[in-house]
């Protein structure tokens, strides 16, 4: 429900400005990009539409202009973990704010309205179901509401990949306000159809609309094939101790088996998914909040609008179903700007995974027939865009934020393609070789079937349909299945061979194909394309771009690698004393960021502590004495090497 206290309460002479606003509050020098254009429009009574990735400060959008406005702002948000992170940190930094969702039993959702009527919060967060219900509607009717900020707005969208029926209330609820307010819509995935509908469905007036860009300069991306998934998850924990990350995986069963098999390991590990009673799952994401237990496995049940700034590590166990659902969930790491590893590990069996999936969907109930299978076609795209990220040998990073229609440079230089030493090999005999495999079996199998046929197999579904007599049976058995799907996908990516949407995919030969095959074997053109023969670097290795340790910390001018040696860690040891005896998560008191700045910085006074990013004059008011004494000790130590 929030805060209830005069905790932290701040009286204001004069008007502050939204820069002294940021400062004082957030501890941040400067704007963001995007965030100053929409603030200002905000102000002045333009609704406002802000597509910005996650962990570029869509809260601070409305948040700062809910502090400069005389009345009420409502956000609406379907996300009990978001509400509860958010109106944490805002009582944190002396901002009084409530939630209003099922979480709370009726008593306190009656004694949080009495509170609202009575004015003393600042900004209410509410769930769209609640919109429309009697004892809500009746206190908004009658309370000075100054802004309506519309947090996840994808949601309004049935084309959107998280549809949800509840906020298509929203419009309703704003006409039968006696007032209409401010209105700002904000979400970090929307393509430009998405947006489309946020704006006409929202009824948005006049929106300035503002894309920042999907790029996430910190995050660096891998896809790895590893044969044992669980091996290769075991060794990248391994190699960073300590670091608080996730595990994310596709069903219940998997996250039961790894997160079981990771605490047998000697790991530290809780789990998260839909089985779970609601007691342990607040139990346990608590305990990775709150930094007691470093690695959470979960399905995509867990993270939407977490705010956890220290997420040090994405990993996917299973492939996403499509790149919003991935780059929304690789996008929970590293949110306080330091270097973050988002890897993940694929199989084949992923894609049939997602595709049953896809096929017994049954969150959209309200949708049937014809408007249920367009939905359905669109999810089958999806995951054949998602399918190929997963095997092209381009910028992992170029891939994505083309696919969210932008152009990066085709080189990022922080990506698992980027950094790994492809070879080109010619692939004209296996490319004819598969092409006339489909061609010759009637285009009537799905791309296993073709493997196994071309790789020799005996087993049942080959020698059931008779494809051990066709003529390209066992020509390919030489070559290991893994460089198989590699062309098989290549030939995909490039137009020569397509996979049908059916519930049972199906590999068909396109006209760029067929024209490839037809010509004669001396005059057929080389075909070549970039292989994986040579594995990416280790996973110590991982994210570490130029200038980075494994955390982003730059290494400080007196030697001390500040992310993994004595510096860093003697302010992180700080920082959980300080949480453990305020019963807040670590990251509230100070981010790994702020952390890494004053181990480059470590200041020596008052001034100097106010210069580190994060550190504002209220944080520095209830922290910034201890770790200002402990960076003169550090600073001393330092002069020593």
């Amino acid at each position: 429900m929030g805060d209830m206290s005069d905790l932290g309460h701040t009286v204001q002479t004069t008007i502050p400005t939204k820069e002294e606003v940021l400062r004082t509050y957030y501890g941040y020098s400067a704007f963001r990009e995007g965030q100053e254009e929409l603030i200002d429009c905000l102000l002045s009574g333009q609704d406002v539409c802000g597509i910005m990735p996650t962990g570029a400060g869509k809260s601070v959008c409305y948040q700062v202009p809910a502090l400069l406005m005389p009345g009420i702002t409502l956000v609406i948000s379907p996300l009990i973990s978001l509400m509860k992170d958010q109106v944490g940190a805002l009582n944190q930094m002396g901002v009084h704010a409530a939630w209003l969702n099922s979480s709370l039993s009726f008593a306190q959702y009656k004694k949080a309205l009495e509170y609202a009527r009575e004015g003393r919060y600042k900004i209410i967060y509410v769930a769209p179901e609640r919109l429309l219900t009697e004892g809500f509607l009746d206190f908004a009717r009658n309370a000075s509401i100054s802004m309506v900020a519309v947090d996840e707005a994808h949601c309004i969208s049935q084309w959107g990949q998280d549809f949800r029926p509840s906020y298509l209330r929203i419009p309703e609820f704003l006409s039968r306000l006696s007032r209409r307010p401010v209105v700002g819509a904000f979400t970090a995935t929307a393509t430009k159809e998405v947006r489309n509908d946020i704006v006409s469905l929202l009824g948005l007036l006049n929106p300035h609309v503002t894309v920042t860009g999907f790029d996430r300069k910190n995050l660096y991306f891998e896809v790895r094939h590893d044969r044992d998934k669980y091996q290769g998850i075991r060794s990248y924990l391994s190699a960073h101790p300590g670091r608080s990350g996730i595990v994310y995986c596709a069903t219940r069963k998997t996250v039961e088996e790894v997160c079981d098999r990771l605490n047998e390991d000697g790991f530290c590990a809780t789990r998260y998914h839909a089985g779970l009673s609601d007691e342990e799952r607040r139990k346990n994401q608590e305990a990775f909040t709150y930094d007691e237990v470093p690695v959470m496995v979960a399905t995509n049940a867990f993270g939407m609008g977490i705010d956890k700034s220290n997420v040090r590590f994405v990993l996917h166990y299973n492939m996403p179903k499509n790149m919003e659902s991935y780059y929304q969930e690789a996008g929970r790491a590293g949110r306080d700007g330091a270097a973050a590893d988002c890897i993940l590990f694929y199989s084949g069996q992923d894609v049939i995974t997602n595709q049953f999936f896809i096929e017994r969907d049954r969150e959209n109930e309200e949708l049937t027939g014809e408007a249920l299978e367009l939905v359905r076609q669109r999810d089958r795209e999806r995951l054949k865009k998602m399918t190929f990220y997963c095997h092209t040998t381009d910028c992992l990073r170029d891939y994505m934020l083309r696919y969210f229609g932008e152009y990066g440079a085709g080189f990022c230089g922080n990506c698992g393609s980027c950094k790994t030493n492809f070879e080109t090999v010619d692939i004209t005999q296996t490319a004819s070789d598969l092409i006339g495999c489909v061609l010759t079996s009637g285009m009537r199998y799905g791309i296993h079937a073709i493997l196994d046929t071309l790789r020799g197999s005996r087993n049942e579904k080959v020698l059931r349909f008779g494809l051990d007599q066709n003529r390209y049976y066992g020509s390919q058995s030489h070559q290991i299945i893994v460089f198989l799907r590699q062309v098989c996908q290549y030939l995909i990516l490039t137009d020569y061979l397509a996979v049908t949407d059916d519930r049972f995919p199906i590999l068909k030969v396109k006209e760029k194909g067929l024209s490839f095959y037809s010509q004669d074997g001396d005059f057929r053109p080389v075909l070549t394309m970039k292989a994986a023969r040579k594995t990416t670097q280790s996973p110590v290795k991982a994210g570490e771009a130029a200038g980075h340790s494994q955390t982003g910390a730059k290494t400080h001018k007196t030697g001390f690698a500040c992310a993994g040696g004595s510096p860093f860690e003697a302010l992180r040891s700080l920082r959980t004393q300080i949480a453990r005896r305020e019963h807040i998560p670590p990251y509230l008191v100070f981010s790994d960021k702020t952390l890494e700045s004053m181990c480059v910085l470590l200041p020596q006074n008052k001034e100097e502590m106010l210069a580190v990013h994060g550190v504002g004059e209220l944080k520095y008011q209830k922290y910034g004495e201890p770790f200002l004494a402990l960076c003169r000790k550090l600073a001393g130590e330092s002069e020593e090497y």
